[in-house]
């Protein structure tokens, strides 16, 4: 895979995550937009009512943050242990887009939860899943450049 896509998919990713964990930071100081009231985006959000308050909302946002910048240091510079992170976010999201596909058949359809989840959620998670795995993929070409003037002085000897 080329750097070029690795760097895509992770830019791609790390904004997605950046921007949920905003909207966290956001919820955290008592707003609910888009929603009218808490009760109302919780519904819209999870499909059941849960509080939206920071000592809830505050720890996912580091987490998004972590994650966010675990995949870009992977991208950048890859490393074992930045793969296994990105490896854990792409986990993570593909058992968000397994209960959004059973959220599907499992949740009433005359909910918002469910239309967004339908058209939104699990085809994001889905997608940002792929990137995660490409990103976690990436190699660099540091390290193979490295290794090819290795070989390069090896064979000069």
């Amino acid at each position: 895979m080329s750097d070029r896509t690795a760097t895509r998919a992770a830019v791609l990713l790390a904004s997605v995550l950046t921007a949920d964990a905003l909207f966290h930071l956001y919820w955290a100081t008592g707003s609910t937009w888009p929603a009218a009231d808490e009760k109302s985006l919780s519904y819209a959000v999870l499909g059941t009512e849960a509080p939206f308050t920071p000592p809830v909302v505050l720890p996912l946002a580091a987490l998004l943050l972590t994650a966010s910048g675990i995949v870009v240091a992977q991208s950048r510079r890859p490393h074992r242990l930045l793969r296994l992170g990105t490896l854990a976010v792409a986990a993570g999201l593909s058992l968000r887009t397994l209960a959004g596909v059973y959220w599907l058949f499992a949740q009433d359809t005359g909910t918002a939860f469910y239309w967004l989840n339908l058209g939104l959620y699990t085809p994001l998670c889905a997608v940002l899943c792929t990137a995660a795995l490409r990103v976690a993929r990436h190699q660099g070409t540091a390290v193979r450049a490295g290794t090819a003037r290795w070989e390069d002085a090896v064979r000069v000897r």
